[in-house]
């Protein structure tokens, strides 16, 4: 009797865990705690949060239950990170959700989506620096253009073993932008640009709206064709959303399409962070990096909208710059929390919404770059 105790607790998770397990099962409580409480990205934060804990109890190779564990359900449900299926059904939902009327009404402010870019090859320079492969580098790069499922999709291609942190710290960073870049934003600007307001933008007509999908389709792709798995499925949500007799079928992306694929990535991505492989110095390393990227990305968006003002006659706010990092809407909203903290009489969200939206073709257009350089190479 004794021995059948025994070997029972020998098999339970509590005599099989150590100080890591439980300090990864620490991580996404935090998570959650954020997602819930603090209402950070709550439908990103709570199922990566609970898949970290999903990913952190240990059990026995073999049986067919771990994420990295061929043939386990976990793992056939992993196969969406790796393959890149994922993060282009979420391009899908995205378009669908997405109105690129601000962007086409004054297309200059694009070009703070693509100055938000910069972050990208400055941190993959950086991880260069660092002693990363020129592929793990590009995988941590992406980060700096704070979109998620771009960043998972290039890592699945370039660097497998790294999905688990660039996708954790992608998300993070993206979680905590109401936090990151309001203090950048400030740093940067004076009050007296903060003050500055917007000219309302013309109206975009519908045959605008539906035809632009299509252009900015094939020119993005004709221009960068490694990204057309992610911009091919973001302007196809898009045209679906625009063209009114498929409004079934956009109501489909933007609805239980990308919920269900959103639950299914934050799960993956979270268990994928099993403890014996994330807690690694590389993995610090990239948090590092990532944080630094974000960082960058922002004040570079910031600096352009200057430079940009010194040859416009029609000022623009600088800090607007900020939304050129592709976190869709929550760089906009940052900004038209820190516009109306100085003046409640200004409304910067509608205008922000163009670079943001900018932003994430930008993001899906450096990735396609780096995919095409690494691959090429």
């Amino acid at each position: 009797m004794e021995d059948l105790l025994l070997q029972f607790l020998q098999n339970t998770g509590f005599y099989m865990a150590d100080y890591r397990h439980y300090l990864m099962i620490s991580v996404g409580c935090v998570f959650i705690y954020l997602g819930i409480a603090k209402h950070y990205e709550p439908l990103l934060l709570v199922p990566i949060g609970f898949g970290i804990l999903v990913g952190n109890v240990p059990v026995f190779e073999g049986l067919g239950l771990g994420i990295y564990e061929k043939g386990s359900v976990l793992n056939h449900l992993y196969f969406g990170v790796k393959t890149g299926l994922y993060p282009a059904l979420i391009f899908l939902g995205i378009g669908a959700l997405t109105d690129f009327s601000t962007m086409l009404a004054r297309p200059i402010l694009m070009l703070l989506g693509a100055a938000a870019q910069v972050g990208i090859f400055i941190t993959f320079l950086s991880a260069l620096a660092l002693g990363f492969t020129p592929n793990e580098a590009a995988s941590i790069g992406i980060i700096g253009g704070a979109d998620g499922p771009t960043a998972i999709f290039l890592t699945a291609r370039l660097a497998e073993n790294l999905i688990g942190p660039i996708a954790v710290a992608a998300y993070s960073y993206m979680a905590l932008v109401p936090v990151i870049q309001p203090p950048i934003m400030k740093l940067l600007t004076t009050r007296k640009e903060r003050l500055i307001k917007m000219e309302e933008p013309r109206v975009i007509s519908k045959r605008e709206k539906m035809v632009f999908p299509i252009i900015g389709f094939l020119l993005c792709c004709f221009l960068a064709p490694a990204a057309l798995p992610l911009l091919g499925m973001l302007f196809l949500g898009n045209l679906l959303k625009e063209a009114v007799v498929t409004e079934r079928l956009a109501e489909a992306a933007r609805r239980p399409i990308i919920d269900s694929v959103t639950i299914l990535l934050g799960l993956t991505v979270g268990a994928s962070t099993q403890a014996d492989r994330f807690l690694t110095i590389d993995s610090i390393k990239i948090f590092v990096l990532g944080a630094a990227s974000f960082c960058v990305a922002t004040a570079s968006g910031l600096i352009f909208a200057k430079i940009m003002n010194i040859f416009l006659r029609v000022k623009i706010n600088p800090l607007l710059g900020a939304a050129g990092v592709s976190a869709v809407p929550d760089s906009a909203r940052v900004v038209q929390m820190v516009g109306q903290a100085e003046d409640s009489s200004n409304y910067l969200l509608m205008h922000a919404m163009a670079p943001n939206v900018s932003g994430v073709i930008g993001s899906a257009i450096g990735a396609g770059i780096l995919w095409r350089f690494m691959a090429g190479g």
